[in-house]
């Protein structure tokens, strides 16, 4: 019996002021990465997708960014 599965796990990696794309409010926009990863017997291995999104603290809306995006506000909120 072989038991495997994925795994997504969410890094916050910063909070910072922006205007928010649907809602138009300057708002806490969070910044995350999910990581979703290869599990065999309940251990996670190797990562199968790395995503990095926004989401507005005011709406509740979320959006994908790309990963240089996700570096350069990331660099910007610290």
């Amino acid at each position: 019996m072989l038991i495997f599965g994925f795994r997504t796990l969410i890094h916050r990696l910063g909070v910072l002021t922006a205007v928010c794309r649907h809602c138009g409010n300057a708002a806490a926009q969070v910044l995350s990465k999910r990581v979703t990863k290869f599990s065999l017997f309940f251990i996670p291995l190797f990562p199968v997708r790395t995503k990095y999104g926004t989401q507005c603290t005011f709406c509740g809306a979320s959006y994908d960014i790309s990963r240089n995006d996700a570096d350069l506000m990331a660099g910007s909120a610290r």
